[in-house]
């Protein structure tokens, strides 16, 4: 079952890894967020994948809109400049959705992604865990 389409697929990688940036730890998708994201949208977040397929085209039609370019060619910076816009809501093109209220559920989702138990899918290997200094033990306290 396919879930997204090759280019929706791209902007949520994309608007992922801006809202999660790559430092001296890996960036949302390489942490995991997107299999953790793929996998909830099997699942728990079943009912929300044409939300997200709905919001991923209009936040490209927005940058299209905007800068001529689709969200992936742009720069990071113009990619910033043009989601904080999107997160205030203040957009120019028509959202089949509040953009507001999509980017805020994009946000939490990539968060839940990035912290979450290793075992949901995302923070792969415990990344995240490891630069917030939380330990896991191996044994029962």
């Amino acid at each position: 079952m396919t879930l997204f389409s090759a280019s929706q697929l791209k902007i949520l990688r994309a608007v992922a890894d801006r809202i999660i940036p790559p430092d001296e730890y890996p960036g949302a998708w390489d942490a995991g967020v997107g299999d953790y994201l793929l996998g909830q949208f099997q699942r728990d977040l079943k009912h929300l994948l044409e939300t997200y397929r709905a919001g991923l085209d209009a936040l490209d039609a927005e940058f299209q809109a905007s800068t001529g370019l689709r969200f992936v060619a742009a720069s990071a910076e113009t990619q910033d400049a043009i989601l904080a816009r999107i997160e205030q809501g203040a957009v120019v093109t028509y959202w089949p959705l509040d953009a507001a209220v999509f980017f805020k559920m994009l946000v939490e989702h990539c968060m839940e992604g990035y912290y979450s138990d290793p075992a949901n899918g995302g923070n792969r290997e415990g990344i995240a865990w490891q630069m917030i200094g939380f330990e896991v033990r191996d044994e029962p306290l």
